[in-house]
């Protein structure tokens, strides 16, 4: 009888101890499935650093394909492979990449709002302005600086948030990651290079250059480059230790090097870097190549217009200029073709008018006052696409997106300063909004 009890105790404890196990099998396929759901935002949270939701950036949760992948259903068999590709690199994106990706999506909820502009255009004084920036995400960024304050100051500390931000999220990217974030920094190093040598050329002390140069494209060579006088010593000596190499292998000559030089140099090595970017965002994939693809076309197209536009009046002649153009972008080759034989802005207007993208772009373009600039419509542009690659989710755009927002942004506050400090108040309002 006791020995039948102890049979039966022992049954039932081997079956609890299956029920059990069962149980926490069920749960923990139900956390699984919540967590490979959940949008990098909410990851962003759970690590616990600064990541505030937006109200108005409510992203899709879970892309198609992937939804599709999980559930088991759907996708077609023409594409099913690619379908299950992407979904694979979807389902492991935050494992390295979902912090980073919240924490993205965190700083671009701190960026200025109409409301906000609206305030700071009423300002009178730059002190004014400085509270105003206060109540934002900029919080006490000029607390530390003495009166009277100058626009000089508030675009420097501007920019130095900024790289406080982008170096934070650099320093805790892995690859691919953090070779897509180096190559943003690029563009950057380009600009400074050329204000060294163009600063060089006018007898300005390379002391006084360097506090010009954007400290995001900052390398350990830019004080070396006043001893460059061609661009072969430009690159033997100082560039061939630096990232920029690889780009500047078509800008090797033994000419002097002359403002036109200089802007020759200029446009070549933005076109091999963007070329080099297109390429290896091609390569990653995904929504990023998606993304980036579309709006380095963009950077391409509008780089290969400003070119010509800017070359009419000038001693480049027309192979010449068709050797600036990029070859990543919508106008390749056709469109490129036409501007390279065109002689005036309306030739180029009407090249872009074959273009769905570009032609209101110039439609709406002008000079006379109320008008706004062909420059201004493509920073219009320009925002419009960087503000829609937050729509998608799982993707490295966003960073390209945030850091040229954010620089727009600081473009926006340092006109406004400078209106305001110099009481120029009947252009203040043109500037690039944002969200």
């Amino acid at each position: 009888m006791i020995r039948t009890l102890c049979r039966l105790l022992s049954r039932q404890k081997t079956l609890y101890f299956l029920y059990c196990i069962v149980l926490h099998c069920v749960a923990f396929c139900i956390f699984v499935g919540f967590v490979v759901r959940c949008s990098p935002v909410l990851l962003g949270r759970v690590v616990g650093f600064y990541a505030p939701a937006v109200a108005g950036d409510r992203s899709v949760l879970i892309t198609p394909t992937f939804l599709s992948a999980l559930s088991g259903c759907g996708a077609s068999s023409s594409v099913g492979k690619s379908g299950s590709i992407m979904a694979m690199q979807e389902l492991y994106f935050n494992i390295d990449n979902g912090y980073l990706e919240g924490l993205v999506r965190g700083f671009k909820g701190g960026i200025l709002r109409r409301a906000d502009y609206a305030n700071l255009v009423q300002c009178e004084t730059l002190e004014d302005l400085k509270l105003h920036l206060a109540s934002t995400d900029y919080g006490n960024f000029l607390a530390n600086e003495p009166s009277p304050l100058t626009v000089n100051v508030i675009d420097d500390k501007l920019k130095e948030k900024m790289v406080i931000e982008f170096q934070h999220m650099r320093n805790q990217s892995v690859e691919p990651l953090c070779t897509f974030m180096d190559f943003i920094t690029y563009s950057y190093m380009i600009d400074n290079i050329v204000l060294l040598i163009t600063g060089t050329l006018h007898q300005r002390p390379i002391s006084e250059l360097i506090t010009k140069c954007h400290p995001l494209g900052s390398f350990e060579q830019m004080e070396a480059i006043h001893v460059a006088a061609t661009p072969a010593e430009l690159y033997n000596a100082i560039l061939i230790d630096t990232p920029l190499a690889p780009f500047f292998v078509d800008c090797i000559s033994e000419q002097d090097l002359d403002e036109l030089n200089i802007e020759i140099i200029r446009n070549t090595l933005y076109k091999a870097y963007l070329e080099a970017f297109y390429e290896f965002c091609s390569q990653l994939g995904g929504t990023t190549s998606e993304f980036m693809c579309r709006a380095l076309e963009f950077e391409a197209d509008r780089r290969a217009f400003i070119i010509t536009i800017n070359s009419f009046g000038t001693e480049l002649t027309k192979d010449d200029r068709s050797k600036l153009y990029p070859r990543c972008g919508k106008l390749h080759p056709d469109g490129l073709a036409a501007l390279a034989r065109a002689d005036d802005y309306d030739q180029v207007k009407a090249v872009a008018e074959y273009y769905g993208e570009y032609k209101p772009l110039f439609e709406g373009a002008g000079n006379n006052p109320g008008d706004k600039t062909l420059e201004d419509k493509f920073f219009e542009h320009e925002v419009e696409l960087n503000v829609n690659a937050f729509m998608q989710q799982y993707h490295f755009g966003v960073f390209y997106a945030y850091i040229k927002l954010k620089e727009q942004e600081c473009r926006n506050i340092v006109w406004i300063a400078e209106c305001v400090a110099q009481r120029h108040r009947t252009k203040i309002d043109n500037y690039i909004p944002i969200l």
